[in-house]
């Protein structure tokens, strides 16, 4: 059964060259937004906080204050509007889910750069 969805998701869908990233990186998010016949590219930048599932179901969650206003999102990784993934910084976090990043502010919601 799982060899019949592998060769599904082989087939049917595009996979797309993005560079490997993963919890506490800073990334940013180009993708296209469709408002009745206009498009229009909007970017994304934020922690990456969990990267969930495996292969082309994969999804990871992105989060960014805006003010004082904490906002996440969660992206496929295989989301058509998705245009580009960029790496910023490279974090340096011992978790592989860094849910208590929602909780920090301040100075305290610092990551670490990771060195290369």
């Amino acid at each position: 059964m799982e060899s019949l969805i592998n060769f599904v998701q082989d087939s049917f869908i595009d996979k797309k060259d993005f560079p490997e990233f993963a919890a506490g990186d800073t990334i940013t998010i180009y993708y296209e937004i469709r408002e009745g016949e206009k498009v229009r590219t909007q970017f994304f930048k934020g922690v990456v906080i969990q990267i969930k599932g495996q292969g082309l179901s994969k999804t990871f969650t992105i989060r960014k204050m805006s003010g004082t206003v904490g906002v996440e999102r969660i992206f496929p990784i295989n989301l058509p509007a998705l245009q580009k993934i960029e790496v910023n910084k490279r974090g340096k976090v011992r978790r592989a889910r860094i849910y208590y990043f929602r909780e920090l502010r301040g100075k305290k919601a610092r990551i670490k750069e990771r060195q290369r």
